[in-house]
């Protein structure tokens, strides 16, 4: 066993394909399958469900993965720990990013990346939960979700700013010449929203909640896009962030505060607490000051 077999493993866990998983890592698909089987053989079980194509881990391999995951991580900031004796960060930089803060990070991830030209940055949509379990199998080196609403565990974090919500839709269906909603009027609005497995939308579920309604939701999407083009179409509303509403290019937007119950939640920064702190995990959470964007 060394190290290299095991990056095949993390690879295979990713593609979910030997043939995707070996391009990946530069070998041709059975090289690849020929060093599974050779660990296979070293560990003395079988790690992966063959068929036509690949199946998933067995039991023992969900073990070998999970250490395949840290043994790599901490191969990578070992790395980087020498790496930065010749001042030279070099390195992947892998964030996990709830949908509602993605138009966001640039605010941190631009700098950081004209400070450090050699590091690769990956910027992954994930729900919250979803960066949970990314910083537990290290298939992520930190997150940008909420702080206080369903809390992460296990994890260090630094506050970036705070999310309020607005009403967004054509003029024509949600009305001009007003300055703010209530969470009870927008219920009855043809709306369109993150699907439940989003804790925004289990926010907004909670604050409509509140008002003692349940919203009039017609379309769901995981996908910001997906409720941008919904938008434009004239036919339907939503609830974002107001931050993002700044990004729906539409020229009769309407966007209104919505109010009674006025809400905010805290978005920040997280990473794994444990030690040792990949270097270049320690040098993005110090390049950023808290708060890091406007309130």
């Amino acid at each position: 066993m060394d190290l290299r077999d095991l990056e095949l493993v993390v690879a295979l866990a990713e593609h979910r394909h030997f043939a995707r998983a070996a391009e990946a890592c530069g070998l041709s698909q059975p090289a690849l399958s020929g060093r599974i089987r050779k660990l296979e053989t070293d560990l003395g079980v079988p790690i992966v469900t063959r068929g036509n194509r690949f199946e998933g881990f067995t039991p023992e391999g969900e073990i070998a993965l999970k250490w395949a995951r840290r043994l790599t991580a901490d191969a990578s900031g070992l790395l980087q720990d020498i790496h930065q004796l010749r001042e030279s960060v070099t390195g992947t930089l892998t964030i996990g990013v709830i949908p509602t803060a993605l138009p966001a990070v640039p605010a941190w991830t631009v700098p950081f990346a004209e400070t450090h030209p050699k590091v690769d940055i990956v910027i992954l949509s994930r729900s919250s939960t979803e960066i949970q379990r990314g910083l537990d199998t290290f298939s992520i080196d930190a997150g940008v979700s909420y702080l206080r609403n369903e809390p992460l565990t296990h994890v260090k974090t630094k506050p970036l700013y705070e999310e309020r919500y607005v009403l967004v839709g054509a003029e024509a269906l949600i009305g001009a010449g007003r300055d703010t909603i209530r969470w009870a009027e927008a219920a009855d609005l043809p709306l369109c929203l993150l699907t439940p497995d989003m804790q925004n939308r289990r926010i907004i579920d909670s604050l409509f909640g509140q008002a003692g309604k349940v919203p009039s939701t017609r379309v769901v999407s995981n996908s910001f896009i997906a409720i941008v083009g919904h938008l434009r179409s004239g036919r339907y509303a939503s609830v974002v962030p107001a931050g993002q509403a700044d990004v729906i290019d539409m020229p009769d937007l309407a966007v209104l505060p919505l109010v009674e119950p006025e809400a905010v939640r805290e978005i920040g920064l997280v990473i794994p607490d444990r030690e040792p702190v990949r270097p270049l995990v320690q040098r993005f959470w110090d390049a950023i000051p808290a708060p890091a964007a406007p309130r």
